[in-house]
């Protein structure tokens, strides 16, 4: 599957207030989805010595598809593609590699 493709049967499955002009509600579904998968780790830390099982392998799983599916619709909310944000990413990435400044902090790097 394409990201294309992932963003738009997603959207098929999206139902918020004011869908198609509501850049809110799919932000906040993605913070909060992405405190979940940071309640999971912070878990797996504190009760499992730091070890991932399978079972919360599988947990984190369904957490990050629900992050994907926030991401997914809030890209099209914002006129975005997801293909166009991963290309953009890497390629900001490979810029910052290629200029040794993948670490430090700030978006202009």
């Amino acid at each position: 599957m394409t990201f294309e493709e992932y963003q738009k049967q997603a959207r098929t499955t999206a139902i918020y207030p004011d869908l198609g002009n509501n850049f809110i509600y799919p932000t906040l579904g993605l913070v909060g989805e992405a405190g979940e998968i940071a309640e999971k780790i912070k878990k797996v830390l504190r009760d499992g010595n730091g070890e991932i099982t399978e079972e919360k392998r599988s947990e984190l799983n369904k957490e990050l598809g629900d992050v994907l599916w926030y991401l997914a619709n809030l890209s099209v909310e914002l006129g975005i593609s997801l293909e166009n944000i991963a290309a953009n990413n890497l390629e900001k990435l490979k810029s910052r590699q290629e200029r040794n400044q993948l670490h430090g902090s700030g978006d202009n790097r």
